[in-house]
């Protein structure tokens, strides 16, 4: 059974004896997911980069959703280091996952690189998760049925893949690097898709909606204004979630793969993000630049 109510999907779907994980799951929509999915019963990995802030968000989702299975653990998605050493840790500590859920990201920040050299919002929004995905990957598959999903944004639309210059060292913009970050969510949901056909993996990419998040903190003042004349049309934080909960636990969606997702529903993107000729190209630089190996 299914609703969605006042902009809030609803399900009575279990989640007993699943494993999920979160990125960013301390605050936002990544919260909520988090919340929603314990009330189900799944047991639900917070990662996180500030362990603090993952602790307290932990305490809460514990109180509210009387599920005690939640568990943190730190992970900085600026770091590949740090990247590695998690999965190490999960692959070691974890019997399945049958939910990853890549939706930790940063908006619009002033131009900065990650441990690794990365432009910012390429490294974290989408390599990040690229390499943690990998990492992950066959621990997913011995979980199947399982599922990978990415918030992407219908800013998706802003970027293109500059493939001559993809950390932005020639000129940035940083709503046009957020873009291309978007964007490259969908195109490795793509060219997941299709690598994890008949594997039992199916993947999703998510437009969560203009939601009220502390994403918009980087902001300038013409975009904070232009906030403030739609504010009063975007989402909540509950609302922004629902995309995402739903494309981990509605059973309808087990046979789909590769799609992209708003409002719990499919939705369209633009031609750009439907460029698999540029997904094979952005899939063989990324596994170039985070130094794997990934057929």
């Amino acid at each position: 059974m299914l609703a969605i109510l006042c902009g809030q999907w609803s399900s009575s779907e279990r989640l007993d004896g699943k494993t999920v994980i979160i990125t960013g799951a301390n605050a936002g929509i990544g919260k909520e997911t988090a919340m929603d999915l314990a009330k189900r019963g799944g047991r639900i990995i917070l990662a996180c980069r500030d362990l603090g802030r993952a602790e307290a968000a932990q305490r809460e989702i514990i109180e509210n959703s009387g599920n005690p299975n939640i568990v943190t653990r730190k992970m900085d998605l600026s770091d590949t280091k740090s990247i590695r050493e998690f999965a190490e840790l999960i692959n070691r500590e974890e019997k399945q996952v049958n939910i990853l859920i890549n939706n930790a990201g940063i908006m619009m920040c002033p131009y900065s690189k990650t441990a690794d050299g990365f432009e910012m919002q390429f490294g974290v929004n989408h390599l990040g998760h690229f390499l943690l995905t990998f990492l992950l990957i066959d621990l997913i598959k011995r979980s199947r049925p399982a599922r990978i999903i990415n918030l992407s944004s219908m800013a998706h639309k802003w970027g293109r893949i500059q493939l001559e210059d993809i950390n932005s060292e020639r000129s940035y913009h940083s709503r046009r690097a957020y873009g291309q970050s978007k964007l490259a969510n969908i195109l490795s949901i793509r060219s997941l898709a299709k690598r994890l056909k008949d594997t039992g993996v199916t993947v999703y990419a998510v437009h969560p909606g203009i939601v009220r998040t502390e994403l918009k903190r980087h902001m300038n003042l013409a975009l904070l204004i232009s906030w403030k004349i739609v504010r009063p049309f975007t989402k909540t934080i509950v609302q922004g979630a629902q995309t995402s909960i739903y494309c981990a636990v509605e059973p309808e969606l087990e046979p789909e793969s590769g799609g992209y997702y708003s409002d719990c529903k499919p939705s369209s993107c633009t031609r750009a993000a439907r460029d698999d000729e540029m997904a094979q190209k952005l899939w063989e630089l990324s596994c170039q630049m985070v130094g794997i190996t990934w057929d």
